[in-house]
């Protein structure tokens, strides 16, 4: 993690009342997370499982494949890294603008990059292909058919799909089966945005047996903690109590950007909870600041992000009333512009 991630809570205290700049909800209610993990009793004494195959077994249970095609890994993080490292000094393409994690990765693992904007720009010289679907920031889902055929034409080249948004998304997404019958494919999952534990760092990813034995032999023992182990059996178990309304969601981000752009400041369609905004005049990190001191909110500054520019922001939806409060305070800020 070279440049980091925009979710930085963490260094304003007590001063943010609500925050946008997560894309996940926080109005989850973990009461009976807690509760289990205060009934699984003393679980710090010893150490996890050197690799964590009881949720691995819980996770090819759940889709019909074998612990042979899941690895479950410290966040989805985790296994953009192993990636990167598996297929080192390669040539990687990275679908921008999207998630900074897999070009810090591939750039620490010496590959190429080449950045591109549509899959019709992948290409024979690349090993390796990234995409977030759906992606981070834009919130735009890449046409499963489109995707499948590329892959299928391009059969040397692995692609490596983050659907670590996919439970937010109003729009068809891959699934297992999809993956699991190609040979050239690998899809990352987080159970960190399924079940809003972005503390808890827990992810996984599917593919063929030569992929994951692959990753596999790159990850380092005990990088799953025990809490976070048995945090994933409990979610696991109660999925059902941890649906996420993907279109309310998408609903209020909708909203939010029509609000926005009646403000004049542009906005990228989405097909999931957040929204890529694009401020007329100023600057994201003077919005962010503003924003921080006047009203205790916090937004993504994504200036960072490889092809936007210092006026681009984002923005995920929250409670109706929380949402107002965004923008309420965005129609200030335009105003005071």
């Amino acid at each position: 993690m070279i440049d980091g991630h925009g979710d930085d809570l963490f260094l304003y205290g007590d001063k943010i009342k609500v925050n946008f700049s997560t894309n996940i909800p926080q109005s989850v209610d973990h009461t009976g997370l807690l509760k289990h993990l205060v009934d699984c009793g003393d679980i710090f004494r010893n150490y996890p499982e050197p690799a964590p195959r009881s949720v691995e077994q819980q996770l090819a249970d759940k889709y019909g494949v074998t612990t042979d095609n899941v690895i479950v890994t410290n966040g989805a993080t985790e296994a953009i890294y192993l990636l990167a490292h598996a297929y080192r000094d390669g040539t990687s393409g990275i679908i921008i603008p999207t998630f900074r994690e897999y070009q810090d990765a591939c750039r620490i693992f010496l590959h190429n990059l080449e950045f591109i904007t549509a899959l019709s720009e992948v290409n024979r010289d690349m090993q390796m292909v990234w995409l977030c679907n759906p992606n981070n920031p834009t919130g735009r889902i890449f046409d499963r058919t489109e995707l499948l055929a590329t892959s299928d034409r391009f059969k040397d080249i692995l692609f490596v799909v983050d659907q670590a948004y996919a439970d937010y998304s109003v729009s068809e997404v891959l699934t297992v089966d999809d993956v699991i019958k190609r040979n050239n494919m690998v899809m990352l999952r987080s159970l960190t945005k399924q079940f809003t534990i972005p503390g808890l760092r827990i992810g996984y990813a599917i593919g063929s047996t030569c992929i994951i034995n692959r990753l596999r032999a790159l990850r380092m023992p005990w990088s799953v903690n025990s809490i976070a182990i048995q945090a994933a059996h409990y979610l696991l178990e109660h999925s059902e109590s941890y649906k996420i309304d993907a279109s309310i969601l998408h609903s209020e981000a909708i909203r939010i950007a029509k609000a926005m752009t009646a403000m004049g400041i542009k906005t990228e369609t989405t097909d999931c909870n957040f929204i890529l905004g694009c401020l007329p005049d100023s600057t994201a990190s003077e919005l962010k600041q503003w924003l921080i001191d006047r009203h205790g909110l916090l937004i993504r500054d994504a200036s960072n992000f490889e092809g936007l520019s210092p006026r681009h922001f984002r923005v995920a939806a929250q409670s109706y009333e929380e949402n107002n409060l965004l923008i309420s305070a965005l129609k200030e800020w335009i105003s005071l512009s």
